[in-house]
């Protein structure tokens, strides 16, 4: 009895102590993010997410406001429409146009809102903001997107704070999307066109052997047409050696 009742006070005191560590440690790993999905190859485009989750335990996130660099603007910045939030654009004119694909661009996306038409993100999970973005800049390792977030309560938290080389984590540090090397081809659409080739390429083989199934199948015909002449003729023989030695044994009999 004894024995049971110091395995329960254990246990209570091992939960307590493993909501303390969950406690302490949840702030550190709850920040705002961003990442690709997949690569974000520097000249390239790149389908980012922005993950919020839910520090609170008696509110919503109902807004999340992400402002886009300036020092690095980006001329195309297209959210995914998401159920339950409505999405603004913000575009500013920019101080020097920048040159994309040939063409002079004067202003870029400069924030994107996305605020909650129903229960937003509530407590115990994390939403996912995609945004399509591009073209991604050649002279940059990374890219930092400045996020507000609000929650139903009216609690503005601020992840604006940049992390500076060799210091420590700041407590409400800004996104960072991590850029990657451009291809050394210098094709950043080259996934595309790879796809584009295999798709001719399994065309091409795909007719190749629609080429040889119909000359096998004109083969098999061939063969069988022949192989019922064949046996048609075979048929019609028998049938005519029957008929004479009929004949031959009806006049053996009569004579």
């Amino acid at each position: 009895m004894k024995a049971s009742r110091i395995a329960a006070r254990v246990a209570a005191a091992a939960a307590v102590s493993g909501a303390g560590v969950l406690a302490l440690s949840s702030p550190a790993l709850a920040h705002v993010s961003v990442a690709a999905e997949g690569a974000a190859a520097k000249g390239g485009y790149a389908v980012v997410d922005f993950k919020v989750p839910n520090e609170r335990d008696n509110a919503s996130t109902a807004k999340l406001e992400v402002a886009f660099p300036t020092d690095h603007p980006l001329a195309s910045a297209m959210p995914e429409p998401i159920q339950g939030w409505k999405i603004d654009v913000t575009k500013a004119k920019l101080a020097k146009p920048i040159e994309v694909h040939g063409k002079q661009i004067s202003e870029a996306v400069s924030k994107i809102t996305w605020t909650a038409t129903g229960g937003g993100v509530k407590p115990g999970f994390f939403q996912k903001f995609p945004v399509s973005v591009g073209a991604l800049p050649e002279d940059a390792d990374e890219l930092v997107f400045k996020a507000i977030q609000t929650y139903s309560d009216k609690e503005v938290v601020r992840w604006i704070e940049v992390q500076e080389d060799g210091a420590e984590e700041p407590e409400n540090p800004a996104p960072v999307l991590a850029l990657t090397a451009a291809s050394k081809d210098g094709h950043h659409g080259a996934g595309a066109e790879d796809a584009s080739d295999k798709s001719d390429d399994a065309k091409a083989t795909a007719t190749e052997a629609a080429s040889d199934s119909d000359g096998t199948d004109t083969t098999a015909r061939v063969l069988g047409v022949v192989g019922i002449v064949v046996g048609a003729a075979g048929v019609a023989y028998g049938v005519l050696a029957g008929r004479r030695r009929t004949t031959t044994t009806a006049t053996a009999t009569e004579a």
